[in-house]
C-alpha cells in the first residue's frame, strides 16, 4: 500500500477537502481489496471502505503521525469490517429465529422479517432489536431501556414469540 506524503496528511487534518479526496483516490482500491477479503463480501466490503474513510475523516485530527498513516488507516477498515461482520452475523441469527432457512436469500422473505418486526409494538420491538442487531447484552440493553435486565428478557421473549408466530401457523404460541 503506498504511503501518502505526510504534507498531503498534514493539509487534509487541516481540513482541504482536495487533500482528503487524493488520499482518498490513492488509498481506496488497497482498502477494499483488504476488506472484501476480511468480509469475504463484494457489496458489503465497498460499504465498509466507505465506512473507513468517513472514520479517517472523522477522526484525522487524533492521527499525530507517529507511525504510518496506512497502518493507522487499515486498523480503521479492519474495525469497520468487524463491526460489518458481526451486525451481519446478528442480523443472520435473527432471520434464522424468525423466518424459513429461505430469508437469507429470499428477498420477499427478508421483507417478512421486517414486516413482522415492525408489527411489533416498540416496547417489545426495541429491546429485541438491542439484544438480537445491535448485540448488547441483556443488562446493557436494560441500561438503554431504563427498565430491569428481568423486563429485558421477558419482552424479547415476548417479541420473539410473535415474531415467530408471523411465520407459523395461526395461533401456535409453541412456534419457537
Amino acid at each position: 500500500m503506498h504511503e501518502p506524503d505526510p504534507a498531503l496528511v498534514r493539509r487534509a487534518r487541516d481540513g482541504d477537502v482536495d487533500a482528503f479526496e487524493e488520499i482518498v483516490r490513492s488509498l481506496r482500491p488497497p482498502v477494499v481489496r483488504y476488506v472484501d477479503h476480511l468480509v469475504r463480501d463484494a457489496a458489503l466490503a465497498e460499504d465498509v471502505a466507505q465506512e473507513t474513510f468517513v472514520r479517517c475523516h472523522a477522526n484525522l485530527a487524533r492521527y499525530e503521525f507517529e507511525g504510518r498513516f496506512t497502518t493507522w488507516l487499515v486498523q480503521i477498515a479492519r474495525n469497520a469490517g468487524i463491526d460489518a461482520i458481526r451486525a451481519r452475523d446478528r442480523r443472520g441469527r435473527l432471520a434464522a429465529r424468525a423466518a424459513p432457512p429461505a430469508a437469507a436469500t429470499d428477498p420477499h422473505a427478508r421483507a417478512e422479517v421486517r414486516a413482522a418486526l415492525a408489527s411489533l409494538p416498540p416496547r417489545l420491538r426495541e429491546p429485541l432489536l438491542l439484544i438480537e442487531v445491535v448485540g448488547l447484552s441483556y443488562d446493557e440493553a436494560a441500561a438503554v431501556l431504563g427498565v430491569p435486565a428481568g423486563t429485558v428478557k421477558s419482552r424479547v421473549f415476548n417479541a420473539r414469540r410473535r415474531v415467530a408466530r408471523w411465520f407459523g401457523p395461526e395461533g401456535d404460541d409453541d412456534a419457537l
